[in-house]
């Protein structure tokens, strides 16, 4: 079986926002085993939208399209397949209420426009919105191809996808066969790198399937398995993870779509009951923000410094003047210093430090992009690493975050 994506929405075409949902929907479906053969974006215009799914359905046995499913006058993906499909459009009635029930309680008038969120092609199944108004659909058409209408906003999507798109594909298409998924996430090697230490996995997968997707500051690998039970999945699933860590196990940090090396980290910290604290120059304080972006950093992050002027080093930190002096701030002793001091000011188990030229001009006479790391523990020799990051300031910054959750992650299994 295969499908099309296609997303509604002429900002996209404008540039003003990114299509993530293709993306979304198409790791979805590959997990049903459902082949994504084309992609669509087209604008907010009758004409061009029905020439899209006219030419969507000729190709494809299902067609998802995402957008345009909201009150205004240019959401028009309900109306467009209704038409193409020669159905009307009719309420849901639980769907209506939510949306008057959403105006009275704000104390807003609810113009005739926002009925159409509540509104789905007749003889299609009308998806609820949990995060939202607009419900989606879906069509199968004993005909011609299926079509699933799923919200434009991302957090509607993924809502309504994960929750109940997905599960009633699986039970129409699947049939018996069962199809199970497991996300491992790596940290530390390239795309190209892993790709290459898992070439002849790949090159003869079949069941389980491998995936493998670059993301910012990491790689991740999908495994799919197709068996005639979960415990036969698990199993198929466990053999291809074995062979996986035998060659890469030392870059697996974690599993799953909604985690994170940051989340990983302090997580073992709150289990070990293990604290941290930081200190920061390039990155601004952004390696504390995303310490504090996770539930329940306040057991293990008491505080930390961002130190972005020497002086600054010095008073707060006490690093001695004639150090950075001598040294440099973009130096292996001035991130060591960082790492030591504040991990002694502050008394906690473990401290991450980072000093560095961001760019995108030198400093120091040091290229930009040239980032020291440091470590400190209670119970280690401080380390203090090297990095060259390349592209640009912000991407510089991005990375050595990550490199230093990677140290201190890795600090954390020996």
């Amino acid at each position: 079986m295969h499908a099309e994506v296609i997303a509604v929405g002429t900002e996209m075409l404008l540039g003003e926002i990114t299509d993530t949902n293709s993306q979304v929907i198409s790791e979805g479906l590959a997990d049903l085993g459902i082949n994504v053969y084309y992609h669509s974006l087209v604008g907010d215009n009758e004409a061009r939208m029905t020439e899209v799914v006219k030419l969507a359905a000729s190709r494809s046995d299902l067609v998802v399209i995402s957008g345009g499913l909201g009150p205004t006058a240019d959401d028009l993906t309900k109306q467009v397949v209704a038409r193409y499909l020669k159905r009307d459009l009719v309420v849901d009635k639980a769907a209506m209420h939510k949306i008057t029930a959403f105006f009275k309680k704000r104390k807003r008038e609810m113009t005739p426009n926002n009925k159409i969120q509540a509104m789905y092609v007749q003889g299609a199944l009308s998806l609820p919105n949990e995060v939202g108004l607009a419900v989606g659909n879906y069509y199968q058409d004993p005909n011609g191809a299926d079509f699933l209408l799923l919200p434009g906003p991302p957090h509607e999507m993924q809502s309504m996808f994960e929750k109940t798109a997905k599960p009633l594909l699986a039970k129409q298409y699947q049939g018996q066969q069962v199809l199970n998924s497991r996300l491992l996430r790596f940290f530390g090697i390239g795309e190209s790198n892993l790709v290459t230490k898992l070439a002849d996995l790949i090159d003869e997968q079949a069941n389980p399937t491998i995936a493998p997707y670059a993301k910012e500051n990491e790689v991740t690998l999908r495994l799919t398995a197709a068996g005639h039970s979960d415990a036969e999945d698990a199993r198929l699933l466990d053999e291809l993870e074995e062979k996986i860590t035998d060659r890469v196990g030392e870059y697996l940090y974690g599993y799953g779509e909604n985690n994170s090396l940051p989340a990983v980290v302090v997580n073992k910290l709150r289990q070990r009951k293990l604290t941290l604290s930081a200190s920061e120059s390039l990155t601004g304080g952004s390696f504390q923000a995303a310490v504090t972006a996770i539930p329940g950093a306040s057991e293990i992050f008491p505080g930390g410094f961002v130190t972005y002027a020497a002086e600054q080093k010095e008073k707060l930190l006490g690093i001695p003047a004639d150090l950075i002096e001598k040294n440099g701030v973009v130096s292996r002793k001035t991130a060591i210093a960082m790492a030591e001091n504040t991990r002694d000011l502050l008394q906690t188990d473990f401290t991450v430090s980072f000093t560095g030229a961001a760019g995108p001009d030198p400093l120091e006479g040091k290229p930009a992009g040239t980032v020291w790391i440091g470590l400190a523990g209670k119970n280690m020799v401080t380390q203090a690493k090297l990095y060259h990051f390349q592209y640009d300031r912000q991407r510089v910054r991005n990375s050595a975050v990550m490199t230093g959750f990677g140290m201190l992650n890795k600090a954390l299994d020996k």
